[in-house]
Parts: structure tokens; C-alpha cells; sequence
């Protein structure tokens, strides 16, 4: 079973981005599950939410304690949550940053960094002080995690984000195509 633990804002998707992605491995014949944490519940305030993706039936419906896999969507959350606490060995973590994957100083085996602020707002997708950033995110998320195809988080966006359906597929596939990755 593979699991993927998101951190983000209030505001910025990452309930949304667990979903989509979910989705996007059930329209590839994967069993999935996913599911939010919230803690205060509001716009800002720390968020997490969990995806299980897996070949057989999923029973587990505890919260990500070990995730495979990291995606977090400010990067200002680095600072103020342990991301990569019970990060498996091999692990990836990608990360919504201006900084180079060699820039970013966390234990991990996989590092990726993509924009998704700035191509967020080039897409209008957001505000300058909260951009939208989790359809792109998951564009990033498919290139460098191989764990679904583009087509598949398109399709996802299409069926489940209720406006600006072109700008948020095209965020995904810029990030797509620019995320970068390091294997330390």
C-alpha cells in the first residue's frame, strides 16, 4: 500500500489535492482512500490530509503515520511542522518552493521542488497572498512519483474542481514539466 501525506494551508487545497489524486488512481484501477485532519480550521491555520492507494481493498482508516510519500504545499510549513516525521526509508518529498531540490536540507532519499505559487498565478488560479496551488502540486506529483499518469490527474481535475477547470489542468501540466528532482 502506498501513502501520501499532504501539508498545506487552509485555503490552498490540500483536501482537494488528496481527493483528486485519489481519484485519479481509482480511474486506474487502484483501490484508494482519502481522508482530512484538520486542527483549527481556518484559512492559514496548518492542514493535513492523507491518500492510501493500493492494488487490493484499503481497511485502514488511521491518519498517515509512516507515509511513503510527502507532498507539501507551502513551503513556510518546513519551518513550523516536522514533514518528514516517520518518512519511510526511500522516501519522497515534494515541495511547493522557489529553492532547488539541493537547496532544501531534509531527510528524505527523494527531494523534488516545483513553483506551483507562481503557476498557480500565472493560470489565475488564487490570489498573490493565497495562491491555489494543489492542481499543480499534483502535476509535479505525477512526473516525479510515477505513482498515476498526467492524464489521469487531468481527468480527476476535470470531474472534481468546480471552476476554472482549464486554468487548473494547465497549472498541473506546467508543473509537470517543471518540477525538479534530486536522489541523495
Amino acid at each position: 500500500m502506498l501513502e501520501v501525506r499532504f501539508h498545506g494551508r487552509g485555503g490552498q487545497g490540500a483536501v482537494i489535492a488528496s481527493e483528486i489524486l485519489a481519484t485519479a488512481a481509482f480511474y486506474e484501477g487502484k483501490y484508494v482512500s482519502s481522508f482530512p485532519y484538520f486542527g483549527v480550521e481556518r484559512r492559514g491555520a496548518p492542514v493535513t490530509a492523507f491518500t492510501r492507494i493500493d492494488s487490493k481493498p484499503i481497511r485502514v482508516k488511521t491518519q498517515i503515520y509512516n507515509p511513503d510519500h510527502v507532498v507539501v504545499l507551502d513551503h513556510s510549513l518546513l519551518n513550523l511542522v516536522n514533514v518528514t516525521n516517520g518518512l519511510k526509508d526511500g522516501g519522497l518529498v515534494l515541495i511547493n518552493t522557489i529553492k532547488k531540490p539541493e537547496e532544501i536540507k531534509i531527510d528524505a532519499k527523494i527531494v523534488a521542488t516545483v513553483n506551483a505559487s507562481e503557476i498557480a498565478l500565472n493560470h489565475s488560479l488564487g490570489s498573490h497572498s493565497a495562491p491555489i496551488v494543489n492542481t499543480a502540486i499534483l502535476g509535479a506529483y505525477a512526473k516525479v512519483s510515477g505513482v498515476v499518469k498526467l492524464e489521469s490527474i487531468k481527468r480527476a481535475i476535470e470531474e472534481n474542481v468546480s471552476g476554472f477547470i482549464e486554468e487548473n489542468v494547465a497549472s498541473a501540466e506546467d508543473a509537470y514539466n517543471f518540477v525538479r528532482v534530486i536522489q541523495k
